[in-house]
């Protein structure tokens, strides 16, 4: 598969698809396709359909396959941001839970629990993020402008809470209480942050939804 990712703050990733190869794709993704692309829902098995929901991700996922011929299929991102595209077969990706948009058949995509309970109930993201293996491209939607880090071993990194937008599977993640009480409740960065050590990259988004939805939300009108 090539992919081409064109346009800005809301971009589209156009994917090339050769004869009778497929990508599975986010529930309502698509935005335009050839007309040799064939589409079909699968769900997977009901307990592999609970961890789905259970993760906040889309109980179903479409594929696409091209036949009689390549096709194309453009995917619009639904949010100011990036898309961006990862080959894990360079090392496994561990991402913010609603971060997928679409995968080759050769990449798998699996519920990744934070180990340390604080870091579950303070990262940010959650208890539950999406980890990508296996060979092939992922593509990611990443919120507001991305900017990307390579830590050393022992390396770490302090992030506020939901900017941390995805990072390779060999960094750890945990959750640092901010020192002093005044701090904590008047300083205005909330109570928790997030530390990332390396080895391995991280990827930090500037404009979480989260933060864009607290941001607009005293000037929608009222019912």
């Amino acid at each position: 598969m090539r992919v081409e990712i064109k346009g800005t703050p809301m971009p589209v990733a156009f994917c090339y698809l050769e004869q009778n190869e497929s990508l599975i794709t986010e529930k309502g993704a698509m935005s335009w396709m050839t007309s040799n692309l064939e589409m079909t829902t699968e769900g997977g098995g009901f307990g592999k359909m609970m961890s789905k929901a259970f993760s906040g991700e889309a109980m179903f996922h479409n594929i696409y396959t091209a036949k009689n011929g390549n096709g194309m299929i453009a995917l619009a991102s639904s949010f100011p941001g990036e898309i961006r595209e990862i080959d894990v077969s360079n090392g496994e990706i561990i991402a913010q839970k609603k971060a997928f948009l679409a995968r080759e058949s050769t990449v798998d995509m699996n519920i990744f629990f934070q180990k340390k309970f604080g870091a579950g109930l303070f990262g940010g993201e959650g208890f539950i993020m999406q980890k990508f293996s296996g060979k092939g491209k992922v593509l990611l939607e990443l919120d507001g402008s991305i900017f990307e880090y390579e830590l050393k071993a022992g390396e770490s990194m302090m992030i506020d809470t939901g900017n941390l937008a995805m990072m390779d599977a060999t960094c750890s993640l945990e959750i640092e209480r901010v020192k002093g009480a005044k701090n904590m409740f008047f300083g205005g960065e909330g109570i928790f942050n997030s530390k990332v050590t390396g080895p391995g990259r991280i990827w930090l988004q500037s404009m979480p939804a989260s933060t864009m939805a607290q941001a607009i939300l005293p000037y929608m009108p009222a019912k």
